[in-house]
């Protein structure tokens, strides 16, 4: 039986909502309160967890709701908890809170009635902190209702306070060279409400960190930047598994787009790891070379003076040779059928052996002309 969806609140709603967002942020902290912040080294800092809520494709009522804690430093996943929920609240800007942090405050509860030891020190929250309209996001509000420090970590710019991602904001962003760089993001009001961070050597956007709940905004920043492999910090990544990429990969199982193949091409030290998986086993994807020739790269000067000289090569004769009869010439249709058999191989994979060493040879060559 199908279940309603979330209907808009009314405007009562919407004002309770006002209250309660005030009445907790009476309660909040923005300040270190734990002696591990307080260590440049976060000495002491031994668990660190990361929540999210995922929606269903094509459904805005059902989701995900993940709990995952970490070691720290090791980022190694020590306790993970998640279940299908279905949201009663419709998504209000402004009031994400109400829509999510009900089933977050839940799995905290859980974890702390089953596995009071692997309760995190830190929370890394999928959402804003202060960084918002009433200066009193999600990260906020769940570090209220559970008492624990946390942070905020958005993947976007939520436009407030006069903030927008205009030019001067994206010149600011290409200002940000190395892992760990930042900005400040001050509104109009003159408070800064969070930090845009460069959080990976090769990321292209930034993170948006905010404060939450229990932290100062210097080790809010500091911590997602230690927790951060690639651009999502490790505690929020891991709620990303291998289904996240099933559907994906699926296509991808029939043909890269244009769009997949340009990027391995023209980014060629990108970590594998950053890609899904089974594109190693079920992509089209036979070499470099053969990727460049899909989009019609030229390649490097080298590589086009070597494939026009094999163009100009000879066709390999029939085993027959060029005098033998007619009758028993075979068909030009019909060479590349079973050429293998025709033509004396030393050993299988002889000659695929040859092109990955050829293309190991020229792998510089490539690098230097992308």
């Amino acid at each position: 039986m199908a279940r309603k969806a979330a209907q808009w609140p009314s405007e009562e709603t919407l004002l309770l909502w006002k209250r309660e967002q005030a009445r907790l942020k009476a309660r909040m902290v923005d300040r270190d309160t734990e002696a591990w912040q307080r260590d440049p080294t976060f000495s002491g800092l031994q668990r660190v967890g990361g929540v999210d809520v995922s929606f269903v494709n094509g459904d805005s009522d059902r989701a995900c709701a993940s709990l995952v804690v970490l070691s720290y430093p090791e980022l190694k996943v020590v306790y993970e908890d998640s279940h299908m929920v279905h949201l009663k609240a419709p998504y209000v800007s402004g009031f994400l809170a109400f829509r999510e942090v009900p089933f977050l405050v839940e799995l905290v509860q859980r974890l702390q009635q089953k596995e009071p030891g692997f309760m995190p020190q830190v929370l890394l929250v999928d959402g804003n902190g202060v960084l918002h309209q009433r200066g009193f996001g999600v990260a906020c509000h769940l570090g209220v209702l559970t008492d624990l420090p946390c942070v905020g970590v958005a993947k976007k710019l939520l436009r407030v306070d006069g903030l927008e991602n205009n030019s001067l904001h994206k010149e600011k962003i290409m200002l940000l060279q190395a892992g760990g760089d930042t900005f400040p993001l001050m509104g109009n009001s003159g408070t800064v409400l969070g930090m845009a961070l460069k959080s990976h050597e090769h990321s292209t956007n930034p993170l948006y960190v905010s404060v939450g709940h229990r932290v100062s905004l210097e080790v809010a920043v500091r911590l997602t930047h230690h927790c951060c492999r690639f651009r999502i910090p490790e505690p929020i990544r891991q709620h990303s598994g291998q289904d996240q990429w099933e559907q994906p990969c699926q296509r991808l199982s029939q043909r890269p787009s244009t769009a997949t193949l340009r990027r391995l091409v023209l980014v060629p030290r990108t970590p594998i790891r950053m890609a899904p998986r089974a594109w190693l086993f079920q992509a089209d994807i036979r070499s470099r070379d053969y990727i460049r020739r899909t989009l019609g790269h030229p390649g490097s000067p080298a590589q086009r003076q070597e494939r026009s000289q094999k163009e100009q090569r000879p066709k390999v004769c029939p085993k027959d040779g060029p005098g033998a009869p007619a009758d028993q010439v075979r068909p030009p249709e019909d060479y590349g059928r079973d050429s293998s058999t025709d033509l004396k191989d030393p050993q299988p994979g002889f000659q695929e052996q040859q092109k990955d060493q050829q293309l190991e040879r020229t792998e510089h060559h490539e690098d230097s002309d992308l």
